[in-house]
């Protein structure tokens, strides 16, 4: 018996409300130690008087669910509903020993008819609407393709910056250009209808110096080497005809210093009227240059240690209303329909707040989503983001099925422990990827694996979650660390993997079939072999199961094919030999 692994945490993502009246409690235990979790809840205000004239809570009672466990955990779940919105509520935990508990709001002592009449109860005032979090519905249809814009297609040359190079003449680097653009997106919209894409994330495609474009001169204009608004507003119009979503990348940790703001710094110093809207610790401004991205003896505040890029005090309200009028222009003329936010956790809670309200005044279905690579509760325990770039689910896959640097059973606590730090609505929405261009490339760590990357992709999409599919990974493209991760698009057919791009055609045309199962449904995980190298995943709601078996062994002359033993039609499967999931497979399933 472990009291200390119980936990339960009111108002969080353990006590929230899912719908209008539908408010759903979770509650930690040991593993395997719980027999039975009893809920005691009702309206607070409930009360009689007793023949010793004391007031008793009137209550009702319900068995929780178990819904997920780990090699740690248990985790239990349940919905309630009460007429008047207010909601008083304690567990009864029953212990596998024989122990009986209570856990309320100020107590865990053990259960007893004094205890029980005298417990504190978790209170959930009342429901209030304004405050449930909501996110946007489409976005749980979507599948999303990253593009780099130097990089994806040059339709363009007359606007090629200076230097360009010949497209794929060498690897990228900090600073080479190949020319990538706008019209080279739009020459390929087909393309990405025909792979089934409906959401295309952009990294910047504002005025910058740099080719990443996250040193950003001018908010309100398209660099000249991607295009003009023009040719912008044609993109975003052209896209949404297809069904196509767009979100534009959000740099406002940081401005670059060929800013005109910056620049006024430079020249005025602390009498510039831009003085303010930067963290400087000392006049004038400087640093002692290192590298083209490290410097020290900074006299004044930088996204990481890069003195191009100062850091904005977004806690200035000139910088504020500056920011908010960018994240509103986008929206009003050009219909974009999400923002990815860079380095969101270094900008101050408030920010986010005034951003999340104003964008969602234009568009209420519109979709906030930060660059955070950790925990992120205090972003999506208010309405500040939807979702956030998911890397801890990320790396968990990676760790576990490219690198095999844990093993199986560690991958999925990894992966629940991530779902149950957040409210379904949230999870549903978050923005998941294997690669980005801040990372390797999936094949690159995969040493060329490629049933491993297909098995990895496989897996991911059947996870909750809006996938993200980098671009090249649906052709196989290789590249190491930033900046290598950046190489130019292969659009020559015959160096493109196209079973890669088939299987990945097949995937997406999945995910979006089958998108309510797999994003509203509880993931139920096994293990189907003595080896501990095979999972079995089990996605379910009334009327359509999804079933899909994977074989993360290493291969071993067969010994370590799985036998296939699945209900339904197949629907998708990778390395399969007389009806056994051979080491790098797996088989998906479908039951209407």
């Amino acid at each position: 018996m472990n009291l200390a692994a119980l936990y339960h945490r009111p108002d969080s993502e353990m006590a929230y409300l899912v719908k209008k009246d539908d408010f759903q409690i979770r509650l930690r235990t040991g593993t395997n130690e719980v027999e039975a979790v009893i809920l005691y809840y009702g309206d607070p205000y409930d009360v009689t008087i007793n023949d010793k004239k004391k007031q008793i809570w009137e209550y009702q009672v319900q068995k929780m669910a178990l819904q997920a466990s780990t090699s740690l955990y248990d985790y239990w779940q349940l919905n309630v509903s009460v007429p008047l919105k207010r909601l008083q509520y304690f567990f009864k935990i029953k212990f596998k020993d024989g122990e009986e508990f209570l856990y309320d709001d100020r107590h865990i002592w053990s259960y007893s008819k004094t205890h029980l009449e005298n417990s504190s109860g978790f209170r959930m005032p009342y429901f209030h609407e304004i405050d449930r979090i909501k996110t946007p519905d489409w976005v749980k249809k979507t599948v999303w393709y990253q593009i780099f814009p130097e990089r994806f297609a040059n339709g363009d040359h007359s606007i090629d910056p200076k230097g360009t190079l010949p497209w794929g003449s060498e690897k990228p680097s900090r600073t080479n250009f190949f020319g990538g653009d706008l019209q080279g997106v739009i020459d390929h919209l087909d393309y990405l209808e025909d792979l089934g894409i409906n959401g295309i994330y952009f990294c910047p495609i504002f005025a910058a110096h740099s080719n990443h474009k996250y040193d950003t001169i001018d908010y309100f204009n398209i660099d000249p080497a991607f295009g003009s608004k023009e040719k912008f507003k044609d993109l975003v119009d052209k896209a949404h005809e297809r069904g196509i979503k767009i979100m534009l990348d959000a740099v406002f940790n940081h401005m670059g210093d060929f800013s005109m703001q910056w620049q006024d710094v430079i020249k005025n110093g602390e009498k510039s009227r831009f003085a303010e809207w930067f963290h400087i610790n000392k006049f004038p401004v400087s640093y002692d240059e290192i590298s083209l991205e490290q410097a020290e003896n900074l006299t004044y505040e930088v996204f990481a240690k890069t003195p191009h890029m100062p850091k904005l005090n977004t806690a200035n309200p000139e910088v504020q209303d500056y920011l908010l009028e960018i994240a509103k222009y986008w929206i009003e003329q050009f219909d974009i329909d999400a923002w990815r936010l860079d380095v969101a956790n270094e900008i101050d809670h408030h920010f986010w707040k005034k951003f999340y309200q104003e964008t969602h005044k234009l568009k209420p279905d519109f979709y906030v989503v930060g660059e955070v690579w950790h925990s992120a509760q205090s972003w999506l325990d208010q309405a500040e983001f939807d979702g956030v770039m998911n890397y801890p689910f990320t790396d968990a896959i990676i760790d576990g099925i490219i690198l095999n640097k844990i093993n199986i059973t560690n991958m999925m606590d990894a992966l629940i422990n991530n779902l149950m730090k957040y409210r379904d609505q949230n999870n549903q929405v978050m923005l998941n990827s294997l690669d980005t261009h801040d990372t390797a490339r999936i094949l690159t760590l995969a040493k060329g694996d490629k049933n491993k990357v297909r098995q990895a992709l496989a897996f991911m999409f059947m996870l909750t979650g809006s996938p993200c599919i980098y671009y090249g990974t649906e052709i196989g493209m290789t590249g190491g660390p930033d900046p290598d991760c950046r190489r130019c698009m292969i659009w020559d057919k015959s160096q493109q993997d196209l079973r890669m791009f088939n299987f990945m055609k097949d995937l997406i045309a999945i995910r979006k079939k089958y998108s309510k199962v797999l994003n509203y449904s509880n993931i139920t995980w096994s293990l189907v072999d003595k080896g501990n190298y095979g999972v079995e995943l089990i996605r379910e709601l009334p009327g359509c199961k999804v079933q899909s078996i994977f074989n993360f062994g290493k291969n071993n002359f067969g010994k370590n094919n799985i036998d296939v033993k699945v209900d339904g039609k197949k629907i998708l499967s990778s390395n399969i030999e007389k009806n056994e999931i051979a080491p790098g497979g797996f088989i998906i399933t479908v039951t209407d």
